[in-house]
């Protein structure tokens, strides 16, 4: 079955809580199609048209994400596979340089320097974005993703949606673009998923702090309860290959997490041992920094396909 859901102020939160009602219940293998606002909380479908801007709840608000959406039959121990089938960005982004906006500006010595906003143009016929920069105009190839796909920890209390975790959240992984299959593990019945920040365009680890933040007039995803499998963390087929990801304060221990997820995996896909899943590791995974912005770290280990035959 398809649910649609229209963008209205009732479907958008900026925390994740296992308390929060389901702004809608699907079967396992339904898809909900839905459009995602800006980072900056606020939606237009087209050029000239006015932005609407939603309401923040609270001040611990930061990603403006849908949901939460509940699975019939998701239970703790499950893991939810997110099929991507379709993400159409809106047709402007945005994003920020300079001025502290984060810690590699520090690392970069330009926190002194004025913020930079750059307002992007977005062409979804030319599969590409423009900005004017310093009086000139520059594109980019875009490459749209969800910047933030999670189910609901168990922990108790409300969430920041900032940093990533084990139940997925704001990944900043750019390459769960459309066809990508993401499992996150479920910690609580009925998953509740949620999804949103929208980015147009991002290189690994995101390094003035943003990508091209944008609206998606569509994102399509297709939900599906697996009971046959178990997951410590994120894990993705993704149309380049196997991705498994680690997260942490420390960049070497996300490295870390997600090596040694990927030698699972590695073992499981080709009957190896451990020991040879890491040898076989060392000739074809690729180790990614996801992104260095969201105080947790995240890396993100890549096995592409055809690379073991």
């Amino acid at each position: 079955m398809i649910h649609t859901l229209k963008l209205e102020q009732s479907l958008i939160r900026g925390t994740f809580s296992r308390e929060y009602g389901p702004v809608l219940t699907v079967d396992s293998g339904d898809t909900v199609r839905m459009t995602t606002p800006d980072i900056e909380w606020g939606y237009s479908a087209a050029r000239g048209e006015e932005r609407q801007v939603f309401e923040r709840l609270t001040d611990g608000d930061c990603h403006p994400i849908i949901g939460p959406i509940a699975v019939k039959g998701a239970s703790a121990g499950d893991v939810l596979e997110v099929r991507v089938n379709e993400l159409l960005p809106g047709w402007y982004g945005r994003n920020w340089g300079g001025g502290g906006v984060s810690w590699q500006n520090e690392q970069m010595g330009i926190v002194d320097e004025e913020k930079a906003a750059l307002d992007w143009t977005l062409s979804r016929e030319t599969g590409s974005a423009s900005a004017h920069v310093s009086g000139r105009e520059i594109s980019v190839a875009m490459g749209p993703f969800l910047g933030l796909m999670a189910v609901a920890p168990a922990e108790d209390g409300v969430h920041s949606t900032v940093p990533p975790r084990r139940v997925g959240g704001n990944i900043d992984c750019k390459e769960l673009v459309t066809g990508t299959k993401l499992y996150l593990p479920v910690e609580v019945d009925g998953a509740l998923f949620s999804c949103g920040d929208g980015h147009a365009a991002q290189g690994d680890g995101e390094v003035s702090g943003t990508a091209i933040e944008c609206p998606m007039d569509l994102a399509d995803v297709t939900l599906t309860v697996r009971k046959d499998m178990e997951l410590q963390g994120p894990r993705a087929k993704t149309p380049a290959g196997w991705l498994t990801f680690g997260f942490d304060e420390d960049l070497n221990t996300a490295a870390g997490t997600a090596l040694r997820d990927m030698v699972t995996l590695i073992g499981k896909l080709y009957g190896v041992t451990r020991s040879e899943a890491a040898a076989l590791a060392s000739t074809v995974v690729d180790l990614r920094v996801t992104q260095v912005v969201n105080g947790v770290k995240g890396v993100h280990a890549v096995l592409p396909d055809g690379a073991v035959r």
